[in-house]
């Protein structure tokens, strides 16, 4: 093989690695991190070829009772694109089966905390696991049933200590497998450590 013909086929394979990895981009994208990683930026990037998006907000909204809150809502919402529409809602399996654009939902963790509260899994009220199960369960159809790009940023909680409360407990064991479920769903997998983005096979 000469020099030239060497060269070229090593072109070749990177374009043909970067089309694999743009159609993977077009289907379901998972970006796990941990807090502060980078992984919300990295994944506002990827989302933003798109010309038509619709972020998905279902944290908090930001209150004056929790200024440090609301300092990290606003600090997100002076990086998005102005075009981007922003929706808050934790109705994410009707978001999912009724988007006609592209998806950038950031995150499952602050869902997963909202959505334990209106379950009533703090309270420990009576019958919240099969609320939380049933909750758990149509949002994982509505993805893998998904048909527009979607992008969704999550943490990784499994790596840290032990959390002293049930609370955290049960915050991490159900993100966790959480996670385990979209993953095996996805397109695409990314980890972002220190804000370097490792695909994950």
């Amino acid at each position: 093989m000469t020099k030239l013909t060497h060269r070229l086929a090593k072109v070749l394979e990177t374009l043909a690695r970067a089309l694999r990895r743009y159609s993977r981009d077009d289907g379901k994208v998972l970006i796990l991190g941990g807090v502060r990683s980078g992984k919300s930026h990295h994944a506002e990037r990827l989302a933003s070829r798109h010309p038509h998006l619709t972020y998905i907000a279902p944290g908090l909204p930001p209150s004056a009772e929790d200024p440090e809150w609301a300092a990290r809502v606003a600090a997100h919402r002076a990086r998005r694109p102005g075009h981007w529409k922003t929706v808050e809602t934790t109705d994410l399996a009707t978001v999912l089966r009724t988007a006609t654009h592209p998806l950038l939902i950031d995150c499952l963790g602050t869902w997963i905390s909202r959505v334990l509260d209106e379950v009533g899994a703090w309270e420990q009220r009576k019958g919240w696991e099969q609320r939380l199960d049933d909750r758990l369960e149509d949002f994982l159809a509505a993805w893998e049933q998904a048909d527009v790009p979607v992008i969704a940023v999550s943490n990784e909680v499994g790596s840290g200590v032990v959390p002293a409360t049930v609370s955290g407990r049960v915050f991490r064991d159900v993100l966790g497998a959480v996670n385990n479920r979209v993953s095996a769903v996805s397109d695409r997998t990314v980890l972002v450590v220190a804000g370097r983005m490792l695909d994950l096979p």
